[in-house]
């Protein structure tokens, strides 16, 4: 990508492309509001339903659009791609590349929930299995591109798949014109990254606060986080990566507000079960993340103008053999 947003290589035009070529693949999602959760946490709440998207999660956006420019670009020369991934973007991925008609190979962590490594099988893409680290996950996937030759295709830190991931944007804004904050899960950050991209510019104004521990990097301006990359303690297996991608974080850095929602597993496991019980819908734990941060008293303590506030259900692909307030089915 040529053009830039501040320096950053993700605009509104690549945006706006990226929904020109993935829209008639995928579904516009919903938005759910509920005047229960309303009037329990005093604003008005929009909850864009990404857990019904194809796959079960917003990363086909992101994998079809980085797929698709891909096999644009380079037609013949492409082999096969290939990911590391705890299951939704290796869904993604392989939906994507089943749809363009190429090979995939998804590395995933030993401990990654069985319904999303069946889902990868059942769109056609080999699995393999590695440690469960990042440092284990990236060295599988070298492997795999050394010996197959296959295009790497990361879950956030591209910028194809942030602007994928930006066309939630443009639809939430375009159902929900009135939007004053979005609050959005973040893992690696490609959501975040290009969802940011994609609003300010269609808003200036509007806020976007987010999940994960990582308020003392944006107020420091620099990454603080410990190498090699780790995982976080949560039960949201979507969210676990400690660290945002070396290309999302000085996009979340310039354009995403500094206010930062670190939730516990209790919490999420309260929005997961308010999604469950009042609203109906299945959702995963990283979206439980989101609905948690709307509950949390930091947000009723915000600005009380932010009245009309987006809530990202990311993701569906919850293991209904392991819901975290359930007692294990056993075998």
């Amino acid at each position: 990508m040529a053009s830039t947003l501040n320096g950053f290589p993700v605009t509104l035009d690549d945006v706006t492309s990226a929904r020109d070529r993935i829209l008639r693949h995928l579904h516009y999602t919903p938005v759910l509001t509920s005047s229960t959760f309303d009037s329990k946490y005093g604003r008005k709440f929009y909850f864009k339903a990404e857990n019904f998207q194809k796959t079960g999660s917003f990363k086909s956006r992101g994998a079809l659009n980085a797929v698709t420019k891909l096999v644009e670009e380079k037609q013949e020369r492409v082999v096969g791609v290939t990911t590391h991934s705890s299951g939704n973007h290796g869904q993604a991925l392989a939906w994507a590349a089943q749809h363009c008609g190429l090979p995939c190979n998804v590395i995933v962590p030993r401990n990654t929930p069985t319904v999303k490594i069946d889902a990868i099988k059942g769109y056609g893409a080999d699995v393999t299995l590695c440690e469960p680290n990042p440092t284990s996950r990236a060295e599988t996937c070298a492997a795999i591109c050394s010996e197959k030759n296959y295009v790497y295709i990361p879950s956030a830190d591209h910028y194809d798949v942030m602007a994928g991931q930006g066309t939630i944007a443009l639809e939430f804004l375009e159902q929900v014109p009135m939007l004053d904050a979005i609050l959005v899960a973040a893992s690696a950050g490609g959501m975040v990254s290009g969802i940011a991209c994609a609003a300010k510019q269609l808003k200036p104004e509007i806020k976007k606060p987010f999940g994960k521990d990582l308020e003392r990097c944006l107020r420091e301006g620099k990454r603080l986080w410990p190498e090699p990359p780790q995982y976080v303690d949560t039960i949201a297996e979507g969210i676990r990566i400690q660290q945002l991608g070396k290309l999302a974080f000085p996009i979340v850095l310039s354009l995403a507000e500094k206010e930062v929602f670190t939730t516990t597993n209790a919490q999420i496991v309260e929005g997961m079960r308010f999604a469950f019980e009042r609203m109906k819908v299945v959702i995963e734990g990283a979206s439980g993340a989101v609905i948690a941060a709307a509950m949390s008293k930091r947000l009723r303590r915000m600005d009380g103008r932010l009245r009309h506030v987006g809530v990202i259900l990311c993701g569906g692909n919850v293991d209904i053999d392991h819901i975290p307030w359930l007692p294990t089915r056993e075998a």
